[in-house]
């Protein structure tokens, strides 16, 4: 079976550099032991009432720390036993198996290649195996083969795929790592290059063997120490003169830091120019998709260019990004460039462009003496091609970033609503909503009453007659010829309600009308009136 047949095993594309988490929700007991689902290294353990319900529950806790100290830590949460662990249905299939196979059937077809030794986990990608190789007719020169599954960024058509990844070995400039031989089918690529000894310009930083295991060389190094002032400012120049050169090739790259800059001499050398054809997702990922404005493929070059000069300074990534503020450096140009790519303010407004970081004093004034004439033919189809895929590869980016942004402004409404002083908040608006409600209530009904009053009233009186002010009693002649009495309060006022207000479910009961009645006739009430009476007091003693 040659290699560029379609391989019978079946892949998921899935993006390996999205961030998982984990929460610990209970723990059982079982044969008398209480576990927890975490096979880590654990708290402080406790030999006798550790049973007990309080310590059980601060070792979950104790746990849970840990857990989110390795998913949030950049290195470890991208490492293929984490990933494994937290996702085991994902993340099932045997990787070095699988690149296996494809290299032995590589070499059925291909058998002037020869395996030394597979450099394992050499590189941080899961789905990316690579091998020591040697040419049978020169068994002293050493080369490297790397074999890499198709990623979620794939978009390139499987023609144009094999083109352009065939088209690489080709490629000719002073700082990109020249390419022996490539080639791609329908699921993966396999590249080979000379093995350099002295390794990447990661492994210069923090002074790595380059065969040994990622995690081992890069999590957690011995010593922190930066590059001089000239190393810096040489391999910053030569890093951005190459990105320069592939952006206006229309080469989409996005897979730039220290551990893909080959060191050759005193020059650096772009290495995994394929990666972006291949649709693999880039290192730094996990944090260019955390802020909108990087959305374009050059100014996620830039954006881990910022890493990478970080790196060189400092010699050691950034804690968090943004970076609010800079440890001393070797020059305060240094520091500039960095405060143009890793600040907030930076991430607010976007990214400077290659072209405007190459013209900052720290590396305008840098003298290249590489003389040697850059090469790179692409045909007019495959750029249309490669211009399709880029748009594509951002537009993922872009909606990606939409989620994200959407999913913390979620979070933190919902973080807002149930924290205490939001919950006071509630509780003395609701209390207030809740007097007002009975305040409108009560309102509402007198209104109702008054209404039923004023109708009744006018109903037997003059309309321009108010009801609630009674009628002043006449005083010419009041004790000779008393006015006549008002006529009684109306049963017919009731048809006036009825015709008016049709719109009721149900009539006003008997009780409401008498009541209304009454307060009717008292509110008309006339003291004219009244008869004068004689009376007769009985109260005096009498003496007979």
């Amino acid at each position: 079976m040659a290699f560029m047949e379609k391989p019978p095993a079946g892949k998921v594309l899935l993006d390996d550099t999205v961030p998982l988490t984990a929460q610990i929700e209970a723990s059982q007991s079982l044969h008398s032991h209480t576990i927890s689902t975490l096979s880590l290294p654990l708290p402080p353990k406790k030999l006798i009432g550790n049973m007990e319900r309080e310590f059980i529950a601060e070792r979950q806790k104790g746990l849970q720390a840990y857990l989110d100290v390795i998913t949030t830590h950049h290195i470890l949460s991208n490492c293929e036993l984490v990933k494994k662990f937290l996702d085991p249905n994902s993340y099932s299939v045997n990787y070095t198996e699988i690149a296996l196979q494809h290299v032995s059937m590589f070499f059925r077809s291909e058998p002037k290649w020869e395996v030394v030794e597979p450099l394992k986990d050499i590189g941080w990608r899961i789905r990316k195996k690579y091998f020591l190789m040697k040419m049978k007719n020169q068994p002293k020169e050493r080369l490297m083969l790397s074999w890499a599954d198709l990623g979620p960024d794939k978009y390139l058509s499987d023609k144009d795929l094999q083109y352009a990844v065939k088209l690489l070995s080709s490629c000719s400039h002073p700082y990109i790592y020249k390419i022996t031989f490539a080639t791609a089918n329908e699921s993966s690529a396999l590249v080979i290059r000379p093995f350099s000894e002295k390794g990447t310009l990661k492994d210069l930083i923090y002074k790595a063997k380059p065969k040994d295991p990622f995690l081992k060389k890069y999590c957690n190094p011995k010593k922190i120490q930066g590059l001089e002032l000239q190393q810096i400012k040489t391999y910053g120049r030569q890093i951005l003169e190459v990105l320069k050169f592939l952006h206006e090739k229309g080469f989409p790259y996005g897979h730039l830091h220290s551990a893909n800059v080959m060191l050759d001499g005193d020059t650096c050398k772009l290495l995994d120019l394929e990666n972006s054809l291949l649709g693999l997702p880039s290192f730094y990922r996990s944090y260019f998709s955390q802020f909108r404005k990087i959305n374009t493929l050059e100014g996620v070059d830039v954006h881990c260019f910022g890493h990478l000069l970080y790196e060189m300074t400092y010699g050691r990534p950034p804690d968090t990004i943004p970076v609010d503020s800079f440890p001393p450096a070797p020059s305060v140009f240094v520091v500039s460039v960095l405060e143009s790519i890793l600040t907030c303010e930076a991430m607010k407004n976007g990214m400077p462009t290659v072209s405007r970081l190459l013209q900052m004093p720290l590396f305008s004034d840098v003298l290249l003496t590489n003389s040697e004439k850059p090469q790179f033919k692409i045909p007019t189809k495959l750029k249309e091609a490669l211009k399709t895929s880029k748009e594509c590869i951002e537009k993922r980016l872009t909606e990606e970033q939409k989620l994200i942004h959407q999913h913390r402004r979620l979070t933190r409404a919902q973080s807002h609503h149930g924290s205490e002083e939001e919950k006071k908040k509630r509780k003395i608006l609701a209390r207030k909503k809740s007097k007002r409600s009975a305040y409108e209530s009560g309102e509402e009904h007198s209104a109702k009453y008054s209404n039923s009053n004023n109708s009744a009233g006018s109903g037997a009186s003059s309309p321009l007659t108010s009801p609630s002010s009674p009628t002043p009693p006449s005083t010419a002649g009041a004790s000779l010829i008393p006015p006549a009495p008002p006529p009684p309060p109306l049963p017919p006022a009731a048809p006036p309600l009825s015709t008016e207000v049709p719109t009721q479910p149900s009539p006003q009961p008997d009780i409401s009308a008498s009541r209304g009645a009454l307060l009717s006739s008292i509110q008309n009430f006339q003291k004219g009136t009244l008869k004068k009476t004689q009376t007769c007091d009985y109260s005096a003693p009498r003496i007979s």
